[in-house]
């Protein structure tokens, strides 16, 4: 079985990462779905939020890839995440090229870790590049519409947190 890791902070999950998270499932039997715990990004949404918020999400590309997909809370090294899961494939999304420079060192790091689990990266669909989670959050602060960045459910819960 072909297991696969998506790591991310999903602080709010966005339709770059659903597009990412679809076309993983093309390529693995299970994708884990990674959130980190991360308090030292200072997320906006707690860690059971962004749980249920990728847990809701998941449950739709399931019923569409039939693919298995399984959320799972991390605070360790990403590649002993891997290990916890089973994985094999670290999947990780690319929007620009100030994201290949980061990954690439990831890459290498992991590697020096652990040599038989393979990163693959999918190149963001290019209507979804200019989404990032952080930009998301800034827009939704300031009152704007976020509706073509995340899902009416995620919006919903962008406004209740942010009070609008």
């Amino acid at each position: 079985m072909r297991i696969g890791l998506y790591p991310g902070t999903f602080d709010p999950i966005t339709l770059g990462h659903l597009d990412i998270i679809r076309r993983g499932c093309l390529l693995v039997d299970r994708l884990v779905i990674a959130v980190a715990i991360n308090e030292g990004k200072g997320p906006l949404f707690p860690l059971d939020d962004r749980v249920a918020m990728v847990e809701a999400e998941a449950t739709k590309i399931m019923a569409e890839t039939g693919t298995e997909i399984v959320v799972h809370p991390f605070d360790n090294l990403l590649i002993d995440c891997a290990h916890d899961v089973g994985a094999q494939i670290i999947l990780r999304g690319l929007r620009a090229v100030a994201d290949f420079e980061y990954e690439y060192q990831m890459v290498g790091m992991n590697r020096a870790l652990d040599a038989s689990v393979e990163t693959v990266f999918l190149m963001a669909e290019a209507k979804f590049q200019p989404i990032a989670s952080k930009l998301v959050k800034e827009i939704a602060r300031l009152g704007g519409d976020v509706s073509k960045f995340v899902t009416p459910e995620v919006r919903a819960r962008l406004e209740a947190r942010l009070g609008g």
